[in-house]
């Protein structure tokens, strides 16, 4: 039974709270339900996470709950504001109306995922190359272990950027309020299947999707180890940058943060502020041997 439940999680949660919003949506329910799908997703997540944890020690209280719900709580808040405004940009924005309205909201959404996701993933990638965006993204490497709810623990400004970078291309497509709503809502529960602790499998599905397979391995904290495997929602956009990373033998322990910063702030509003001091970085933390030898022959998802 564990085994079938490691095979299933990820396709059925993704799948199913999806195909639940889409519902939502097109049965005429206001957008803020939205937000209360998400949160017994992020109910069942935490579930999950304790029937069947990849580590076990990261189930264990790190006392950084009540900050990961603040972030959460204003990322989610900026995400509301994005749909409320989507009217005034688009009428500010010149749009050739491209979007087709007209289809089933379920295929409007299959086709707004992987434009989006492309968006993301450059702003993603762009933020390990500059100084300036990594002291931003920084707040969200500063995580000392995973599950599923700190996936959206991010600092406001990077969040807001990585928003403007998956939904500007689609604004100007014409798209309406109610699929950036579920376009917001599918980004929170990619997240929380990123980000997850449960000890899923996923087999050829890591062709097609960045679940925590094949996220958990950006989050190594020894340098540009980690920069790999940029994707959101899709791991073929690693795989066209050459930033694919698969290493199936690899279980990872205390190897997530960031390595030349073990003393980041992990207060809230410390981690706001955190990117406008002075950076004070120590020496690099040393890749394990096991870690070593298992770069020696990684496979590519």
């Amino acid at each position: 039974m564990r085994t079938l439940f490691s095979w299933l999680y990820a396709p059925l949660f993704f799948l199913g709270f999806l195909a639940a919003g889409v519902w939502l949506v097109s049965d005429g329910w206001p957008l803020p339900t939205l937000l209360a799908l998400l949160a017994v997703a992020v109910l069942v997540a935490t579930v999950a996470e304790r029937c069947l944890p990849y580590r076990t020690q990261w189930n264990a209280s790190h006392k950084d709950e009540p900050r990961d719900l603040l972030h959460a709580l204003v990322n989610e808040g900026i995400n509301g504001l994005g749909v409320i405004t989507i009217p005034v940009l688009a009428w500010l924005l010149p749009s050739p109306g491209l979007w087709p309205s007209h289809w089933p909201l379920w295929l409007q959404l299959a086709v707004a995922l992987p434009i989006a996701d492309l968006g993301i993933t450059l702003v993603h990638f762009a933020s390990h190359r500059s100084p300036l965006l990594w002291r931003l993204h920084s707040v969200h490497h500063s995580v000392q272990r995973m599950y599923g709810f700190n996936g959206l623990m991010k600092h406001p400004l990077h969040q807001t950027l990585e928003a403007l970078g998956g939904v500007l291309p689609l604004l100007l497509l014409g798209l309406p309020p109610a699929l950036a709503a579920l376009l917001g809502f599918a980004v929170g529960i990619q997240l929380l299947l990123q980000h997850s602790n449960v000890d899923m499998r996923i087999g050829v599905l890591r062709h097609v999707f960045a679940w925590a397979p094949v996220h958990r391995l950006h989050h190594l904290k020894y340098g540009q180890v980690g920069d790999v495997n940029f994707g959101l929602f899709f791991s073929f956009w690693d795989r066209l940058m050459g930033t694919a990373l698969y290493l199936p033998d690899y279980r990872l322990g205390d190897d997530v943060g960031i390595g030349d910063r073990p003393d980041y702030p992990v207060g809230y509003v410390a981690q706001c502020l955190e990117p406008f001091r002075a950076q004070n970085k120590h020496a690099p933390a040393e890749v394990p041997e096991a870690l070593s030898a298992a770069l020696q022959s990684p496979r590519t998802p």
